[in-house]
């Protein structure tokens, strides 16, 4: 076994207890939430957050965690290059999809009531 070898598996073992650490502290938040019923309301939900805060915070300094990040940052950067329709284009296009249903609507219930026309006078019982 070479040194980077040893030194990824480490960081893959760090990594995972880190992970179990922060699943632990969320659960740990939810087990305080119904654990002290006798504590008023905003403090249990506090517990819940502060779990909820300090597991994210453990995960995040995991490998997995920086992906993630440098994943939102990326995406981040991506929405900004996004050009957005303006509000006149929109209410076109949403105007457009109203219309088309509309139409594709009228069209399908007369096909509906030709077919079942076309049917029973097939079968002999239009009456």
């Amino acid at each position: 076994m070479d040194n980077s070898s040893i030194q990824s598996e480490e960081s893959g073992i760090t990594d995972i207890l880190k992970l179990l650490i922060a699943a632990s502290l969320l659960v740990g938040g939810l087990f305080c939430y119904y654990y002290y019923l006798q504590v008023s309301l905003p403090l249990r939900v506090l517990m819940v957050l502060g779990g909820f805060v300090a597991g994210v915070t453990v995960a995040m300094t995991s490998l997995q965690g920086k992906r993630l990040w440098l994943f939102i940052q990326g995406s981040r950067i991506e929405i900004r290059k996004v050009v957005w329709p303006t509000n006149q284009e929109t209410s076109q296009t949403t105007i457009a999809v109203f219309v088309f249903t509309l139409v594709m609507a009228i069209f399908f219930w007369g096909l509906d009531s030709f077919l079942l026309w076309l049917t029973r006078t097939l079968v002999g019982s239009a009456g």
